[in-house]
């Protein structure tokens, strides 16, 4: 019997929330609609906002516990359970590309998914039968982020879906006097952020502090645009950036919750 060939995955790049995405009416249908018109992947590809650490680390390869790394909540959202296979394999994968001289790559075993990673997974994925696996961001930079994003494009013609895990807009200390409606600075970010991404402008994009309307106000700090670039570094290596398509848009508390798809 002949052993199937895995599809090419599509390459993600999602916004993901926070805890209380769960009892948004609207955004987990969302994200469960679209992951039922992805394929089934062989082993999911995490790159969370929360987890910046350098050298380039790699989580756990086994079920841990959760990372809650939110405060002040109902306790409900820290009893939420995702308890995905691990992804040893997975691992050795990325270990072979990403590891090079000046370039190593650290394990961190005992390093659980955070809510960047699980809380969209368990709507897209409730499951939690797909091996999932979470590496860190060694940097902000988005040039060297798409670098990654290129030598881990490889493993989509595995089966393997790489996400990249953030939020379009992201400055929460702005909302904390909120206008009526959608704030400015993340309505602008948000058009000038499609706009380009339809464009195929990855220059602009790639300078997007300073080449886009309230730049710095939609993201005072890129943690959470910086997924992007990972995702958009293995959409460009296997020359899917025209394919791109906007799974989930419109706003959440004032934050663009523009969801991406590539492939």
């Amino acid at each position: 019997m002949t052993a199937s060939v895995p599809t090419r995955m599509p390459a993600l790049y999602l916004s993901h929330g926070a805890p209380p995405l769960a009892d948004d009416p609207l955004w987990p249908g969302e994200l469960a609609a679209w992951s039922a018109q992805l394929p089934r992947p062989t082993a999911i590809l995490m790159v969370s906002a929360h987890w910046e650490e350098a050298p380039l680390a790699l989580g756990a390869t086994r079920p841990v516990p959760l990372v809650y790394d939110f405060w002040g909540f109902p306790e409900h959202y820290y009893q939420v359970r995702y308890e995905a296979p691990g992804a040893p394999r997975l691992a050795a994968s990325v270990r072979k590309l990403l590891q090079a001289p000046g370039a190593p790559v650290q394990d961190v075993p005992d390093r659980g998914l955070d809510h960047g990673a699980y809380v969209p997974l368990v709507e897209m994925f409730p499951q939690a039968d797909i091996p999932v696996l979470q590496i860190s961001m060694p940097t902000l930079d988005p040039r060297r982020l798409m670098g990654i994003g290129r030598k881990l494009a490889p493993l989509r013609d595995e089966g393997v879906l790489i996400v990249g895990s953030g939020f379009f807009t992201h400055n929460l200390a702005a909302l904390r006097h909120p206008g009526p409606g959608v704030p400015a600075w993340s309505a602008e970010f948000d058009a000038w952020g499609h706009e380009a991404l339809a464009a195929g402008d990855l220059d602009s994009l790639l300078d997007f502090e300073a080449k886009s309307p309230s730049g710095r106000l939609a993201h005072p700090r890129t943690e959470h645009f910086a997924p992007l670039f990972v995702t958009l570094g293995a959409a460009e290596a296997s020359g899917d950036l025209a394919t791109r398509r906007d799974a989930v848009d419109g706003f959440w508390m004032g934050l663009s919750k523009r969801s991406l798809q590539f492939g």
